[in-house]
This record gives structure tokens, sequence and C-alpha cells, in this order.
């Protein structure tokens, strides 16, 4: 009979313990890789972004004339 009490108390307390602290836990960790992994691919978006500039049309090689303004 001590024993059935004893395993009882044993599995409450292990019961408590998985749903008040390991559950909440685990759901946090998820959330927040999801949140940190969704933060890394817009910077990766962002950077991604800031790196493909407009490309000015290349002039054509005219040898070694240098482009210069008058001074009066």
């Amino acid at each position: 009979m001590l024993r059935f009490i004893l395993y009882t108390l044993g599995f409450y307390f292990l019961f408590r313990f998985i749903t008040g602290f390991l559950i909440p836990v685990v759901r946090t960790t998820l959330q927040l890789r999801k949140g940190f992994k969704a933060m890394q691919e817009q910077q990766e978006a962002a950077a991604a972004a800031t790196n493909t500039a407009p490309k000015r049309p290349e002039k054509p090689d005219d040898g070694d004339y240098l482009d210069f303004e008058e001074v009066k």
C-alpha cells in the first residue's frame, strides 16, 4: 500500500513538472527559434537588396580622352 502511495505521488509530481515546466519551456524555445529565423531571413533579404545596386551603363573606351569641365 505504501508503494502505491509513493508511486502515485511520484507520478503526480512528475506530471506536474512536465506540464508546468517542460512543455512551456519547449514552446517558448520553438517560438524564439522561429522568430530568430524569420529575423535572419529578413536581414538577408535586406542585405541582398542593398547589394544589388543599379549598374551604370559603361561608356565606350575612346582611348586616352579625359572628360573635364572648362574653368572660366
